[in-house]
Protein backbone atom coordinates (compact mmCIF):
# COMPACT_ATOMS: atom_id res chain seq x y z
CA UNK A 1 0.00 0.00 0.00
CA UNK A 2 0.76 3.74 -0.71
CA UNK A 3 2.12 4.93 2.70
CA UNK A 4 -0.15 7.96 2.19
CA UNK A 5 -3.39 5.85 2.26
CA UNK A 6 -2.81 4.18 5.86
CA UNK A 7 -4.24 6.77 7.35
CA UNK A 8 -7.92 5.11 5.69
CA UNK A 9 -6.69 1.60 7.52
CA UNK A 10 -6.90 2.74 10.78
CA UNK A 11 -9.33 1.55 12.91
CA UNK A 12 -11.56 3.67 15.38
CA UNK A 13 -13.70 2.71 18.36
CA UNK A 14 -17.35 3.91 18.73
CA UNK A 15 -18.54 5.58 21.78
CA UNK A 16 -19.96 2.18 22.56
CA UNK A 17 -16.33 0.41 22.59
CA UNK A 18 -16.72 -1.10 19.46
CA UNK A 19 -13.99 -0.85 17.12
CA UNK A 20 -14.41 -0.14 13.75
CA UNK A 21 -11.76 -1.72 11.40
CA UNK A 22 -11.31 0.64 9.06
CA UNK A 23 -12.22 4.62 8.05
CA UNK A 24 -14.41 2.98 4.93
CA UNK A 25 -18.42 2.70 5.24
CA UNK A 26 -20.51 1.27 2.17
CA UNK A 27 -23.03 4.14 1.41
CA UNK A 28 -26.85 3.13 1.86
CA UNK A 29 -27.57 2.59 -1.84
CA UNK A 30 -31.19 2.41 -3.09
CA UNK A 31 -31.20 -0.99 -5.39
CA UNK A 32 -34.78 -1.33 -6.10
CA UNK A 33 -33.97 -5.03 -6.26
CA UNK A 34 -35.86 -6.67 -3.13
CA UNK A 35 -38.98 -8.92 -3.46
CA UNK A 36 -42.16 -7.19 -4.36
CA UNK A 37 -43.30 -8.32 -0.70
CA UNK A 38 -39.96 -5.97 0.90
CA UNK A 39 -38.44 -9.62 1.61
CA UNK A 40 -34.24 -9.80 0.57
CA UNK A 41 -34.23 -11.47 -2.62
CA UNK A 42 -31.83 -13.56 -3.83
CA UNK A 43 -30.18 -11.34 -6.08
CA UNK A 44 -29.42 -8.66 -2.99
CA UNK A 45 -27.29 -11.47 -1.33
CA UNK A 46 -23.95 -11.34 -3.47
CA UNK A 47 -24.31 -7.55 -4.15
CA UNK A 48 -24.30 -6.81 -0.91
CA UNK A 49 -21.49 -9.40 0.27
CA UNK A 50 -18.82 -8.32 -1.92
CA UNK A 51 -19.12 -4.56 -1.72
CA UNK A 52 -19.32 -4.96 2.23
CA UNK A 53 -16.02 -7.39 2.06
CA UNK A 54 -13.41 -4.89 2.93
CA UNK A 55 -15.08 -1.74 4.39
CA UNK A 56 -15.16 -0.90 8.26
CA UNK A 57 -18.96 -0.15 8.29
CA UNK A 58 -22.05 -1.91 5.65
CA UNK A 59 -25.14 0.05 5.49
CA UNK A 60 -28.31 -1.34 3.99
CA UNK A 61 -30.50 0.06 1.28
CA UNK A 62 -33.16 2.43 3.66
CA UNK A 63 -35.67 -0.55 4.30
CA UNK A 64 -39.02 0.85 5.03
CA UNK A 65 -40.69 0.30 8.81
CA UNK A 66 -44.49 0.35 7.79
CA UNK A 67 -45.78 -0.24 4.28
CA UNK A 68 -47.40 3.24 4.34
CA UNK A 69 -43.63 4.39 4.49
CA UNK A 70 -42.67 2.60 1.03
CA UNK A 71 -40.57 4.98 -1.58
CA UNK A 72 -39.34 2.79 -4.09
CA UNK A 73 -40.43 -0.24 -5.93
CA UNK A 74 -37.79 -3.16 -4.79
CA UNK A 75 -37.49 -1.43 -1.38
CA UNK A 76 -36.69 -3.53 1.17
CA UNK A 77 -38.90 -4.34 4.31
CA UNK A 78 -38.61 -4.13 7.81
CA UNK A 79 -41.70 -3.96 9.33
CA UNK A 80 -43.05 -7.85 9.46
CA UNK A 81 -41.53 -11.08 10.92
CA UNK A 82 -41.94 -12.80 7.34
CA UNK A 83 -38.92 -10.06 6.54
CA UNK A 84 -36.80 -11.77 9.68
CA UNK A 85 -35.05 -14.78 7.67
CA UNK A 86 -33.78 -12.70 4.71
CA UNK A 87 -32.72 -9.83 6.93
CA UNK A 88 -30.83 -12.98 8.77
CA UNK A 89 -29.25 -13.77 6.54
CA UNK A 90 -27.73 -10.61 4.68
CA UNK A 91 -26.79 -9.74 7.94
CA UNK A 92 -24.61 -12.67 8.30
CA UNK A 93 -22.83 -12.15 4.73
CA UNK A 94 -22.85 -8.67 5.53
CA UNK A 95 -20.33 -8.99 8.47
CA UNK A 96 -18.67 -12.13 7.30
CA UNK A 97 -15.55 -10.16 6.34
CA UNK A 98 -14.96 -8.04 9.54
CA UNK A 99 -17.70 -5.11 9.09
CA UNK A 100 -19.94 -3.72 11.45
CA UNK A 101 -23.62 -4.80 9.58
CA UNK A 102 -25.93 -1.84 10.11
CA UNK A 103 -29.73 -1.79 8.73
CA UNK A 104 -30.87 1.57 7.62
CA UNK A 105 -34.53 2.19 8.99
CA UNK A 106 -36.93 5.00 6.67
CA UNK A 107 -40.04 6.11 6.16
CA UNK A 108 -40.62 7.91 2.86
CA UNK A 109 -43.05 10.02 4.13
CA UNK A 110 -44.74 12.63 1.36
CA UNK A 111 -41.97 10.37 -0.84
CA UNK A 112 -43.86 7.08 -0.70
CA UNK A 113 -45.34 5.85 -3.55
CA UNK A 114 -49.02 6.00 -3.61
CA UNK A 115 -48.98 2.91 -5.91
CA UNK A 116 -46.96 1.08 -3.55
CA UNK A 117 -48.93 1.47 -0.50
CA UNK A 118 -51.63 -0.47 0.94
CA UNK A 119 -54.11 2.39 0.67
CA UNK A 120 -52.83 3.81 -2.12
CA UNK A 121 -51.81 6.83 -0.86
CA UNK A 122 -49.11 8.93 1.17
CA UNK A 123 -48.74 10.90 4.19
CA UNK A 124 -46.75 13.49 5.58
CA UNK A 125 -46.56 16.08 8.69
CA UNK A 126 -48.64 18.49 6.63
CA UNK A 127 -50.17 18.16 3.38
CA UNK A 128 -47.78 18.74 0.23
CA UNK A 129 -47.39 17.93 -3.40
CA UNK A 130 -44.24 16.54 -3.90
CA UNK A 131 -42.69 14.30 -7.02
CA UNK A 132 -41.59 10.83 -5.91
CA UNK A 133 -38.81 8.48 -7.56
CA UNK A 134 -40.12 7.53 -11.16
CA UNK A 135 -42.78 9.32 -11.34
CA UNK A 136 -43.36 12.17 -14.49
CA UNK A 137 -45.76 13.89 -12.11
CA UNK A 138 -46.31 15.51 -8.26
CA UNK A 139 -48.80 13.38 -5.90
CA UNK A 140 -50.14 14.88 -3.10
CA UNK A 141 -49.51 13.66 0.56
CA UNK A 142 -51.86 14.22 3.35
CA UNK A 143 -51.51 15.45 6.28
CA UNK A 144 -50.75 12.17 8.80
CA UNK A 145 -53.22 12.17 11.97
CA UNK A 146 -51.44 11.93 15.36
CA UNK A 147 -52.31 8.56 16.02
CA UNK A 148 -50.30 7.85 12.72
CA UNK A 149 -47.38 9.44 13.81
CA UNK A 150 -47.31 7.83 16.98
CA UNK A 151 -47.52 4.73 15.38
CA UNK A 152 -45.18 6.07 12.59
CA UNK A 153 -42.42 6.25 15.62
CA UNK A 154 -43.45 2.18 17.14
CA UNK A 155 -42.80 1.24 13.77
CA UNK A 156 -38.91 2.54 13.98
CA UNK A 157 -39.14 0.82 17.30
CA UNK A 158 -40.28 -2.52 15.88
CA UNK A 159 -37.65 -2.48 13.30
CA UNK A 160 -35.26 -1.80 15.49
CA UNK A 161 -36.21 -5.10 17.52
CA UNK A 162 -36.01 -6.82 13.61
CA UNK A 163 -32.67 -6.02 13.11
CA UNK A 164 -31.69 -7.09 16.71
CA UNK A 165 -33.32 -10.19 15.89
CA UNK A 166 -31.80 -10.72 12.39
CA UNK A 167 -28.45 -10.47 13.98
CA UNK A 168 -27.13 -6.81 12.83
CA UNK A 169 -24.77 -4.79 14.59
CA UNK A 170 -26.75 -1.47 14.73
CA UNK A 171 -28.91 0.60 12.92
CA UNK A 172 -29.10 3.95 11.25
CA UNK A 173 -31.70 6.45 11.53
CA UNK A 174 -32.64 7.74 8.07
CA UNK A 175 -33.06 11.57 8.81
CA UNK A 176 -31.90 12.90 5.34
CA UNK A 177 -33.05 13.13 1.78
CA UNK A 178 -36.51 14.67 2.02
CA UNK A 179 -38.24 11.11 3.91
CA UNK A 180 -40.39 11.41 6.81
CA UNK A 181 -37.75 12.28 9.37
CA UNK A 182 -36.26 14.83 7.35
CA UNK A 183 -39.87 15.93 6.78
CA UNK A 184 -40.99 16.65 10.22
CA UNK A 185 -37.51 18.90 10.85
CA UNK A 186 -37.80 20.55 7.89
CA UNK A 187 -39.91 24.28 8.02
CA UNK A 188 -40.76 23.77 4.14
CA UNK A 189 -42.82 20.13 4.98
CA UNK A 190 -43.82 20.92 8.66
CA UNK A 191 -46.16 23.39 9.15
CA UNK A 192 -48.33 21.83 11.72
CA UNK A 193 -49.91 24.05 14.83
CA UNK A 194 -50.08 20.89 17.03
CA UNK A 195 -47.10 19.74 19.35
CA UNK A 196 -45.77 17.97 16.55
CA UNK A 197 -45.15 21.16 14.97
CA UNK A 198 -41.71 21.41 16.79
CA UNK A 199 -39.16 20.58 14.55
CA UNK A 200 -37.04 18.65 16.42
CA UNK A 201 -39.89 16.87 18.68
CA UNK A 202 -40.21 14.22 15.75
CA UNK A 203 -36.13 13.16 15.36
CA UNK A 204 -36.06 12.97 18.98
CA UNK A 205 -39.33 10.72 19.21
CA UNK A 206 -37.59 8.17 16.91
CA UNK A 207 -34.32 8.39 18.37
CA UNK A 208 -36.20 7.64 22.27
CA UNK A 209 -37.85 4.82 20.61
CA UNK A 210 -35.16 3.46 19.04
CA UNK A 211 -32.67 3.51 21.61
CA UNK A 212 -35.13 2.55 24.45
CA UNK A 213 -35.50 -0.99 22.29
CA UNK A 214 -31.81 -1.45 21.98
CA UNK A 215 -31.39 -0.68 26.06
CA UNK A 216 -33.77 -3.85 26.71
CA UNK A 217 -33.06 -5.90 23.82
CA UNK A 218 -29.80 -5.34 22.02
CA UNK A 219 -26.09 -6.11 24.09
CA UNK A 220 -24.14 -2.52 25.11
CA UNK A 221 -21.97 -3.25 21.41
CA UNK A 222 -24.90 -2.31 19.40
CA UNK A 223 -24.22 0.36 16.89
CA UNK A 224 -26.82 3.20 16.75
CA UNK A 225 -26.23 6.49 13.76
CA UNK A 226 -28.33 8.95 12.13
CA UNK A 227 -28.02 10.23 9.00
CA UNK A 228 -29.18 13.70 8.12
CA UNK A 229 -29.14 16.20 5.46
CA UNK A 230 -27.85 19.77 6.24
CA UNK A 231 -29.58 22.06 3.97
CA UNK A 232 -32.33 21.93 1.39
CA UNK A 233 -33.32 24.02 -1.71
CA UNK A 234 -37.01 24.29 -0.45
CA UNK A 235 -37.97 27.63 0.97
CA UNK A 236 -38.43 28.28 4.15
CA UNK A 237 -36.20 25.10 4.20
CA UNK A 238 -33.74 23.41 6.52
CA UNK A 239 -30.72 25.80 7.34
CA UNK A 240 -27.46 25.44 8.60
CA UNK A 241 -28.20 27.56 11.48
CA UNK A 242 -31.09 24.62 12.10
CA UNK A 243 -28.81 22.09 11.12
CA UNK A 244 -26.70 23.56 13.79
CA UNK A 245 -28.83 22.70 16.35
CA UNK A 246 -30.07 19.13 15.88
CA UNK A 247 -26.64 18.58 15.71
CA UNK A 248 -25.68 19.89 18.95
CA UNK A 249 -28.75 18.07 20.02
CA UNK A 250 -28.02 14.71 18.29
CA UNK A 251 -24.47 14.86 19.55
CA UNK A 252 -25.74 14.63 22.80
CA UNK A 253 -28.05 11.70 22.52
CA UNK A 254 -27.19 8.15 23.42
CA UNK A 255 -25.49 7.52 19.41
CA UNK A 256 -22.76 6.47 18.04
CA UNK A 257 -22.03 8.66 14.92
CA UNK A 258 -23.86 10.98 12.97
CA UNK A 259 -23.69 11.04 8.97
CA UNK A 260 -24.72 13.80 6.97
CA UNK A 261 -25.88 13.39 3.35
CA UNK A 262 -24.17 14.70 0.78
CA UNK A 263 -23.40 14.81 -2.96
CA UNK A 264 -20.13 16.50 -2.56
CA UNK A 265 -18.36 16.20 0.54
CA UNK A 266 -16.00 19.43 0.20
CA UNK A 267 -19.44 21.70 -0.41
CA UNK A 268 -19.87 24.85 0.67
CA UNK A 269 -22.97 26.20 2.83
CA UNK A 270 -25.27 27.59 0.85
CA UNK A 271 -26.70 30.91 2.31
CA UNK A 272 -27.02 32.31 5.63
CA UNK A 273 -24.62 33.82 8.81
CA UNK A 274 -22.98 30.50 7.75
CA UNK A 275 -22.85 30.94 3.45
CA UNK A 276 -19.85 29.77 1.82
CA UNK A 277 -18.14 27.84 4.87
CA UNK A 278 -17.03 24.07 4.48
CA UNK A 279 -20.43 22.24 5.84
CA UNK A 280 -17.93 18.99 7.02
CA UNK A 281 -15.86 21.37 8.90
CA UNK A 282 -18.99 23.19 10.16
CA UNK A 283 -20.29 20.27 11.43
CA UNK A 284 -17.43 18.47 12.95
CA UNK A 285 -16.83 22.27 15.21
CA UNK A 286 -20.27 21.76 16.59
CA UNK A 287 -20.25 18.28 17.08
CA UNK A 288 -17.10 18.71 19.23
CA UNK A 289 -15.76 15.32 19.37
CA UNK A 290 -18.69 13.92 21.29
CA UNK A 291 -19.62 11.64 18.44
CA UNK A 292 -17.92 10.64 15.00
CA UNK A 293 -18.77 11.93 11.84
CA UNK A 294 -19.17 10.11 8.48
CA UNK A 295 -18.58 12.16 5.60
CA UNK A 296 -19.73 11.09 1.77
CA UNK A 297 -20.32 12.69 -1.77
CA UNK A 298 -18.09 12.81 -4.92
CA UNK A 299 -15.37 10.08 -4.13
CA UNK A 300 -14.20 7.76 -6.75
CA UNK A 301 -10.67 7.52 -6.59
CA UNK A 302 -7.72 6.61 -4.02
CA UNK A 303 -6.95 10.38 -3.45
CA UNK A 304 -10.90 11.56 -3.58
CA UNK A 305 -10.75 9.47 -0.08
CA UNK A 306 -8.07 10.60 0.95
CA UNK A 307 -8.58 14.28 0.56
CA UNK A 308 -12.12 13.53 1.85
CA UNK A 309 -10.37 12.21 5.25
CA UNK A 310 -8.60 15.13 5.13
CA UNK A 311 -11.62 17.58 5.67
CA UNK A 312 -11.74 15.49 9.23
CA UNK A 313 -14.28 13.47 8.91
CA UNK A 314 -13.10 10.44 10.84
CA UNK A 315 -15.31 7.59 8.16
CA UNK A 316 -15.55 8.12 4.72
CA UNK A 317 -18.73 6.53 3.29
CA UNK A 318 -18.16 5.37 -0.36
CA UNK A 319 -21.64 4.97 -2.42
CA UNK A 320 -21.57 5.10 -6.45
CA UNK A 321 -17.78 3.98 -6.16
CA UNK A 322 -18.34 1.16 -4.97
CA UNK A 323 -21.36 0.36 -7.21
CA UNK A 324 -18.69 0.94 -9.75
CA UNK A 325 -16.04 -1.15 -8.19
CA UNK A 326 -17.13 -3.46 -5.61
CA UNK A 327 -13.09 -3.69 -5.04
CA UNK A 328 -12.34 -0.21 -4.65
CA UNK A 329 -10.77 -0.31 -0.84
CA UNK A 330 -8.93 -4.12 -1.76
CA UNK A 331 -7.44 -2.18 -4.56
CA UNK A 332 -6.52 1.08 -2.24
CA UNK A 333 -4.99 -1.57 0.38
CA UNK A 334 -2.99 -3.42 -2.28
CA UNK A 335 -1.33 -0.92 -3.95
CA UNK A 336 -3.19 -0.99 -7.08
CA UNK A 337 -5.12 1.93 -7.39
CA UNK A 338 -4.70 3.09 -10.68
CA UNK A 339 -6.57 -0.36 -11.30
CA UNK A 340 -9.85 1.45 -9.80
CA UNK A 341 -12.84 0.92 -11.92
CA UNK A 342 -14.19 4.81 -12.02
CA UNK A 343 -16.12 5.37 -15.13
CA UNK A 344 -19.59 3.78 -15.56
CA UNK A 345 -19.44 2.07 -19.15
CA UNK A 346 -22.73 1.05 -20.40
CA UNK A 347 -20.85 -1.59 -22.62
CA UNK A 348 -19.30 -3.38 -19.66
CA UNK A 349 -20.08 -7.25 -20.13
CA UNK A 350 -20.69 -7.88 -16.09
CA UNK A 351 -22.15 -5.06 -15.77
CA UNK A 352 -20.16 -4.05 -13.24
CA UNK A 353 -21.49 -7.02 -11.23
CA UNK A 354 -24.85 -5.36 -10.31
CA UNK A 355 -28.32 -6.61 -9.92
CA UNK A 356 -30.43 -6.37 -13.20
CA UNK A 357 -32.82 -3.87 -11.89
CA UNK A 358 -29.81 -1.78 -10.07
CA UNK A 359 -28.02 -2.10 -13.38
CA UNK A 360 -31.28 -0.91 -15.51
CA UNK A 361 -31.41 2.25 -13.36
CA UNK A 362 -27.84 3.13 -13.82
CA UNK A 363 -28.35 3.13 -17.37
CA UNK A 364 -31.57 5.82 -17.55
CA UNK A 365 -29.12 7.61 -14.95
CA UNK A 366 -30.81 7.66 -11.94
CA UNK A 367 -27.16 7.67 -10.05
CA UNK A 368 -24.90 10.52 -11.09
CA UNK A 369 -22.06 9.06 -12.56
CA UNK A 370 -18.91 9.46 -14.62
CA UNK A 371 -19.44 7.62 -17.56
CA UNK A 372 -18.28 6.94 -20.90
CA UNK A 373 -20.34 5.50 -24.37
CA UNK A 374 -17.06 3.61 -25.51
CA UNK A 375 -16.09 0.34 -24.35
CA UNK A 376 -13.58 0.59 -20.98
CA UNK A 377 -10.08 -0.53 -21.33
CA UNK A 378 -10.69 -2.76 -18.27
CA UNK A 379 -14.47 -3.76 -19.10
CA UNK A 380 -14.25 -7.78 -18.45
Amino acid sequence: MNEKYEPLFKSLKLPNGVEVKNRFVLAPLTHVSSNEDGTISDIEIPYIEKRSKDVGISLTAASYVEPLGQAFPGQPSVSKEEDLPGLTKQAEVMKKNGAKALIQIHHGGAMSLPGLTPTGEAAAPTEVAVQGFGQKEKHTARELTVEEIEHSIESFANATKIAIDAGFDGVEIHGANHYLIHQFFSPYYNRREDEWGDHLKYPLAVVEAVTKVVREHATPDFIVGYRFSPEEVESPGISMELTEELVKTLSEQPIDYLHVSLMDIHSTTREGQYKGEQRVKLLLHWINGRVPLIGIGSIFTADDALAAYETGAPLIAIGRELLLDHQFVSKIEQGKEDEIVSVFDPERTDKHELPEPLWKQFNAGFYPLPRTDEKASNTK
